[in-house]
């Protein structure tokens, strides 16, 4: 009677044990990556359509189009955030009327249970949880207050030693942010790879 009931117990533990770590496991990614060559390296990176479909769609699309090229990290603050601005005022190059009306547009904030770690991408917003637009940030650290607050929609593939170089850079304080003292261009960005489609209405 004790060994069935110790057998028992141990195949609950393990079936704890392995919902735990299921639940633990990073989204998986999808075959799109999407690189930002920067005047100080590239940074490559990919999507999770499975846990921000409608975010992704959009994201994938401003790159596409070319909406990224010319813009810049307008915050970094080491062990937090590199932040990318907004495409609408942040780029040097003007947009064509394609690029403004994908530019314009906001998304519905699609939160989850993803943690916010090093490399983790996360939209901005404002107040308004479907404020986000196209300026998003690269985790430099973990930052579980953010978590459940912001849409996660991706993470950093490749490149982690150009954003180590952005936390080098000297900054200065704007209110609550952060800002480098000198500008971090997106010279140019590529694509490669397909993005998985969402079936949900845009």
């Amino acid at each position: 009677m004790w060994r069935k009931g110790a057998w028992i117990v141990g195949l609950l533990c393990l079936a704890l044990a392995f919902v735990v770590g299921a639940s633990s496991q990073e989204p998986q990614l999808g075959s799109a990556r999407v690189v930002f060559q920067t005047n100080y390296g590239d940074i490559e990176f990919g999507f999770f359509p499975g846990v921000a479909p409608k975010t992704v769609d959009h994201i994938f699309k401003l790159v596409r189009l070319g909406c990224f090229n010319t813009n810049h990290f307008f915050r970094v603050d080491r062990g937090f955030v590199a932040q990318v601005a907004d495409v609408v005022g942040g780029r040097l190059a003007p947009m064509n009327e394609e690029q403004r009306d994908e530019a314009v547009k906001t998304v519905v904030g699609e939160f989850s249970d993803v943690k916010h770690v090093r490399g983790i991408l996360s939209m901005g917003r404002y107040a308004d949880p479907d404020s986000a637009s196209s300026s998003f940030s690269m985790l430099l650290g973990d930052a579980p207050h953010l978590d459940g607050q912001y849409a996660i929609f991706g993470r950093v593939t490749k490149g982690d030693e150009t954003l180590k170089k952005l936390e080098q850079l000297p900054t200065r304080r704007e209110g609550i942010f952060v800002m480098p003292t000198e500008r971090i261009t997106i010279l140019s960005s590529y694509f490669y790879g397909e993005n998985q489609q969402s079936n949900n209405p845009s």
